[in-house]
């Protein structure tokens, strides 16, 4: 399953996290999640472990020839002391060479909406070169607000449509006024930090859930996420973890339990202090 970018690329619907994963075991877990079924693999130059991610799905690739390096969907992203025009330019060919073992990025973020207007925008300036220059196909940001959108998309300059926003989002913290704008303009939601960094998970509400249709509390809210239209990035070290986090395709929650779940006016931010949608 697979959602279409405005780019008319195709995005696989689950994307496996790698943040906080360590170097030395990154490309193990992206070998793990591949086998598994994921086939879209989603690290930073801030992890620092984008070679190890990369290498881990070219070290899937050459055991599993079935399997062609354009059926795996590899995300990366710009971190903040790397924006301005040719800073930017420079951490792209980074990543590149990062990625140096499958060849092309699917997908370059800009991860957050670094101020002031002109850095990020000169930065979004380096992103449209990469795909003119072939090496990058798709880009895209993180972590915009409305307004940062409204910006982007107002800028004289912008000759490619951003094809993904990602945010944190959940049940809790459901971002209705950035996804309404999204959904309007062709811009994809991904959902980072969907399982809530761990928080929450013994809500009631989605203990009940899991209860009632026979799942985990982890498939409930990736299956919430889905649902809703965001492309969920959920991540575990735990192999079993890994593998049923994404085994959601059997069952739907009814439109009464995917409306009432959660709070629309909450604001259950999981790491205090770390929301950019709201800097200027």
């Amino acid at each position: 399953m697979s959602f279409v970018l405005s780019s008319g690329a195709k995005i696989p619907h689950i994307g496996f996290g790698v943040y906080l994963a360590a170097p030395g075991e990154t490309s193990k877990i992206v070998q793990i999640a591949l086998s598994s079924g994921y086939r879209h693999v989603d690290s930073a130059s801030f992890y620092k472990n984008e070679k190890e991610a990369a290498d881990g799905i070219a070290a899937f690739l050459k055991t599993n020839p079935s399997v062609k390096r354009s059926d795996v969907f590899y995300t990366t992203k710009v971190w903040l002391d790397d924006f301005g025009y040719e800073k930017t330019k420079a951490a792209i060919k980074k990543s590149l060479q990062n990625a140096a073992s499958i060849e092309y990025i699917d997908l370059i973020l800009l991860h957050a909406p670094q101020g002031p207007s002109q850095l990020r925008l000169g930065s979004y300036k380096a992103l449209q070169e990469a795909v003119v220059e072939g090496s990058v196909k798709n880009i895209g940001v993180s972590n915009y607000g409305v307004h940062h959108l409204k910006e982007l998309l107002s800028w004289p300059e912008l000759k490619i449509k951003p094809a993904v926003n990602q945010v944190e989002v959940n049940p809790w913290l459901q971002r209705q006024d950035i996804a309404a704008f999204c959904k309007e303009h062709g811009i994809l939601v991904e959902a980072y930090s969907p399982l809530m960094r761990g928080n929450r998970l013994d809500d009631p509400e989605l203990v009940a859930l899991a209860n009632k249709y026979g799942k985990s509390v982890a498939q409930i809210l990736v299956k919430w996420n889905l649902q809703k239209g965001f492309l969920p990035l959920p991540k575990s070290a735990t192999e079993s973890r890994i593998k049923s986090n994404i085994e959601v395709d059997d069952f739907e929650l009814s439109k009464e339990d995917l409306d009432n779940l959660g709070s629309a006016s909450d604001k259950f931010v999981t790491a205090p202090g770390w929301d950019p949608t709201t800097w200027e």
